[in-house]
């Protein structure tokens, strides 16, 4: 990546913060230690003037920030244990944990599901993400569980990334919602795009990308309903935002819900339950199904219990 500048004029929720705690709340991939190092080299300005990180920032206040280009780090393969669904010599489905990143990033540069696939790979892995995202074509989020396709080469990965575009992946998630979902099932068809006041959420608004999930009820608990949730478009916290929207937050996440929950959770009840895709080589249609883990069949369990 080059080197580049963001321009920035400060919003009524970041006035009053400390420069480098402000830089770090809008550009949530880096450390305030970063944003404070930028600063000292005077490549960061308030309304065109070089100011303290101390600085506290003011509602209108015009940012620039210069990011430099970033030092290549090597990602390392590492012998971390996968649980994995499928393998040949085109895709790898595995099942990723709670908690586990997907690929390398500013604070999370090792221990990711990329470190681990490399070392089980070795160098069959697709090289058109770059050094830092060998073979992933897809994502899912740090607290959500499930399948997620690993692609073994470049053919593989093509054919999948045009799927995916397509909307012809078949992606279908499990989770349980805060409240009593009226009805049993439901279209929720609203465009998604980086939250204006917060950078590090999505938001609904009319000049984003389009983003559909249909939902469908399992289940129900009184306050809380395990829904299905078939993604006809994969957009950034999709089920998060678009649940959130119509005051059905997914039940543990403290980014679109309430900061507090009943449950000790670790994040948002979320699994992506199977995938389904045509297979780059035989041309046939497979699926895939990861099973529930076990803190979700556990909470499950409980609610069945409380609700009976």
């Amino acid at each position: 990546m080059d080197e580049r500048i963001e321009i920035i004029s400060i919003s009524p929720e970041n006035a009053g913060k400390r420069l480098d705690v402000c830089l770090k709340d809008l550009f949530p991939d880096h450390s305030r230690s970063f944003f404070s190092n930028l600063i000292e080299q005077g490549l960061v300005t308030v309304n065109g003037d070089i100011r303290k990180d101390s600085y506290k920032v003011s509602e209108g206040d015009q940012l620039s920030v210069r990011f430099p280009e970033p030092k290549k780090v090597e990602t390392v393969a590492q012998d971390i244990p996968l649980n994995i669904l499928y393998e040949d010599d085109d895709v790898l489905i595995v099942n990723k944990p709670k908690g586990m990143v997907v690929h390398p990033a500013p604070g999370h540069e090792d221990n990711t599901l990329v470190n681990a696939i490399m070392y089980h790979c070795g160098d069959s892995l697709s090289g058109i993400n770059g050094e830092k995202r060998p073979g992933i074509v897809h994502r899912i989020d740090r607290d959500t569980t499930g399948s997620l396709i690993v692609c073994k080469n470049d053919k593989a990965h093509n054919a999948i990334a045009a799927q995916i575009k397509e909307h012809t992946v078949n992606r279908i998630y499990e989770g349980i919602v805060i409240g009593n979902i009226k009805d049993d099932d439901g279209t929720i068809d609203a465009p998604i795009a980086r939250s204006k006041a917060d950078r590090k959420k999505m938001a609904i608004d009319p000049a984003g990308r389009r983003a559909v999930t249909h939902y469908h009820v399992l289940e129900r608990f009184g306050s809380y309903t395990c829904c299905e949730f078939k993604l006809e478009t994969g957009r950034t916290h999709q089920i998060r935002v678009h649940m959130a929207s119509i005051g059905h937050p997914i039940l543990g996440d403290p980014v679109y819900g309430p900061k507090k929950c009943p449950f000790k959770l670790e994040g948002q009840t979320l699994h992506a339950k199977t995938i389904g895709f045509i297979h780059p080589s035989t041309g046939q249609y497979v699926e895939f199904s990861a099973p529930l883990p076990e803190y979700f069949e556990n909470l499950l369990a409980k609610l069945r219990k409380t609700s009976s």
